[in-house]
């Protein structure tokens, strides 16, 4: 059963992403969010709403793959589980709306309502820092859950809103998938 909504006036609306450690690093063959130089030499930002991803970039992956001081993290269905609950609760502390989330093994989506015009750093640091202490308190605690930083793509409208909750309503393998409007879609058959 969805939870209630927040009694908040939502003034804007954030498309958070981020990867767990070590499986999405920037230059990854599948593209990524962040900055690049582009062909030209120029340094280009693909993190804006509806624009493309950076393309692969084999010296920078490696290079950063050469960094990792850890194995990567693929998480499981009873953590991407927990994690919502976390994210429920986190949100509605901060008075904000949580629209939807999807979570594979390797990354983690959010849709967040937000009033005023809070830093969206802010916003996606509470939502992995929690998520740090929900994983942390089921076991095998570590301090490297999630790659540093992450997307961050204000959406301009509604019709934004809409198209980024498709998005995460037809990811691929997810563990998880959760809309304000449907409750919980993936895995199919279980409430929250």
């Amino acid at each position: 059963m969805p939870e209630p909504i927040n009694l908040v006036n939502i003034e804007r609306y954030w498309f958070l992403t981020w990867t767990t450690y070590g499986s999405w690093l920037p230059g990854d063959e599948r593209g990524f969010v962040g900055s690049d130089f582009d062909d030209r030499g120029y340094l280009v930002d693909f993190n804006e709403f509806a624009t493309p991803s950076a393309p692969p970039n084999p010296n920078l992956f490696g290079a950063l793959e050469r960094r990792l001081k850890s194995t990567e993290v693929l998480l499981a269905a009873a953590q991407a589980s927990a994690l919502l609950g976390q994210f429920q609760e986190t949100t509605r502390f901060r008075s904000w709306l949580l629209i939807a989330t999807g979570i594979v093994r390797t990354h983690l989506h959010a849709v967040v309502g937000v009033s005023g015009d809070p830093d969206p750093e802010k916003i996606l640091g509470d939502l992995k820092a929690y998520g740090t202490r929900c994983l942390n308190r089921m076991g095998t605690p570590r301090e490297d859950w999630w790659t540093r930083g992450g997307s961050n793509r204000k959406l301009p409208d509604e019709r934004a809103v809409e198209t980024v909750v498709h998005y995460i309503r037809n990811q691929a393998n997810p563990l998880l998938i959760w809309t304000r409007s449907e409750g919980l879609i993936v895995p199919r058959g279980v409430e929250k």
